[in-house]
């Protein structure tokens, strides 16, 4: 993809679309959440998402992407596994674990996209810390969505932020574009050099995404073509949300 080309800049009217794309994608996380517990399959996640998608009278881009078509509406990625991770009726959460789960719902002609990492039961000290510095890079990272910032404004912050930590940030994948399409410009890395990049213009959209690892930036796909894990076996956080450029604060769509 030629992602300077591939920048879209959305209307209030689109932006406010998106809004309630977002929404929609919130209250499937907020109840994909809300079942995490010892003894559920992953499969159950991605039913209760469907359902919820049904009920807003929304689809999931996620289903049917790609090559080998990803089969589920959800992606959930437990421990080691960072992204992308295809839901299954055998594999069942576990205390301790960590769980990874990224929504997409196509609503209106337009997508949300956002996702969050959570604990099963109780977790170990150093998981619960990757939780919180990998959702506080997410915050980090939105501060510098401004208007006449520039994409390595938010990825340098990101990963400063993280590497102060002791954690690791990846860098085959990265945020992107939202809006018509899942994937459209700028792509945003979460490493960088601040001052460098796309200038943020109001009207941008992006799906701000760190992804954080314990032992290693390293990463590798599973013979799925899909999961991708840590290269390293170590945990791994991810936490997202789709983010409007604004004439002042940045706008999260994503929220309940």
């Amino acid at each position: 993809m030629d992602w300077a080309r591939q920048i879209n800049l959305k209307t209030p009217a689109e932006i406010a679309i998106m809004r309630e794309a977002g929404h929609i994608n919130a209250t499937v996380l907020t109840t994909v959440r809300n079942l995490l517990q010892p003894g559920v399959s992953t499969a159950d996640l991605d039913a209760a998402a469907e359902e919820v998608l049904r009920k807003y009278g929304a689809v999931s881009p996620f289903k049917g992407y790609g090559y080998p078509p990803f089969p589920n509406s959800i992606t959930v990625s437990i421990n080691e596994e960072l992204v992308h991770g295809i839901p299954s009726a055998s594999r069942k959460l576990k205390e301790g674990d960590i769980v990874s789960v990224d929504c997409g719902t196509f609503f209106e002609g337009f997508v949300a996209d956002s996702a969050f990492s959570a604990g099963v039961g109780s977790i170990s000290p150093k998981a619960q810390k990757l939780l919180e510095v990998t959702e506080q890079a997410l915050a980090v990272g939105v501060a510098q969505m401004r208007a006449n910032n520039r994409t390595g404004d938010i990825s340098a912050a990101i990963q400063q932020y993280v590497e102060s930590h002791g954690f690791h940030v990846v860098r085959e994948y990265t945020g992107h574009g939202v809006g018509r399409q899942m994937h459209e410009g700028p792509q945003v890395p979460n490493y960088g050099k601040a001052g460098t990049g796309v200038l943020l213009r109001p009207g941008m959209v992006i799906a701000l995404e760190p992804m954080v690892q314990l032992g290693t930036h390293k990463t590798k796909v599973l013979r799925d073509k899909w999961t991708v894990v840590s290269a390293d076996g170590s945990l791994t956080a991810h936490f997202e949300h789709s983010v409007a450029v604004t004439e002042g604060d940045p706008l999260l769509l994503t929220v309940l």
